[in-house]
Formats: structure tokens, C-alpha cells, sequence
């Protein structure tokens, strides 16, 4: 019989709160869906960009493909931090801002060790 590849060989189920989820870029993918159906506001924004893009006389109808490309070429090292940035959730600017705090200071906290002490709780 054949070994199953590494991949495909993983535990399912629930995975521990604590554990952190690896991300991997498949680099075989070549399509890419965006679902804005419940996003009225990014929605219009495409619309009249599409709108504005293909208010001319002559050339190709530009399409949504065309200003995506062109945008993501555009995308700074400052822009792929705000995005990060947006990415966490509360808890977790809380447990980095833990980490943090432990570095610069040397200390070992604990998550409530930590909030009591910013807080000022007594």
C-alpha cells in the first residue's frame, strides 16, 4: 500500500484553545472567489470603480480581475501591517501586548497577573 503524504495525515477534531493555527499558501490554487454578498458597502465601492474604469471610448472592458492586480502591485509593507493588524482579534492584541510586557520587562505574568496590574485592580 502506499504511505499517505504528511498533508493529508493530519488528527481531526477539535484542535486546543491554546494552539496556534499554522497557515500554508497553496501555491498550486489559481482561482480565487470573493463572496461580497453581505457587503453592500465594499460592494458599491467595486461597482463604481468598475464604473469609473470603463467610462472611455476605446480599449477592452476593464474587469474586476484587472484592478485587483493592479492594487495588490500597489500593496506597501505599511499596508500588509494595517492588514495584519485588522486580522486580530481583542484577545489576541491583548496576549500580544502580555508578550509584549514579559519581554521588556524580564517578567513571567500571567494573562491575569497582567490585566490586574493595567487595570490598577487591587
Amino acid at each position: 500500500m502506499d504511505k499517505i503524504p504528511e498533508e493529508e495525515n493530519k488528527k481531526r477534531g477539535r484542535r486546543p484553545k491554546n494552539q496556534k493555527r499554522e497557515f500554508s499558501v497553496k501555491e498550486e490554487q489559481t482561482k480565487f472567489f470573493v463572496d461580497l454578498s453581505s457587503e453592500k458597502e465594499s460592494l458599491d465601492l467595486i461597482f463604481g470603480l468598475l464604473r469609473k474604469c470603463n467610462d472611455k471610448g476605446h480599449g477592452q472592458q476593464i474587469i474586476f480581475k484587472d484592478l485587483c492586480l493592479y492594487a495588490v502591485a500597489k500593496i506597501t509593507d505599511k499596508d500588509i501591517e494595517k492588514i495584519q493588524e485588522g486580522s486580530l482579534s481583542e484577545m489576541e492584541k491583548v496576549e500580544r501586548a502580555l508578550e509584549d510586557h514579559n519581554l521588556k520587562s524580564g517578567s513571567n505574568l500571567s494573562l491575569g497577573e497582567f490585566l490586574v496590574k493595567k487595570l490598577g485592580i487591587n
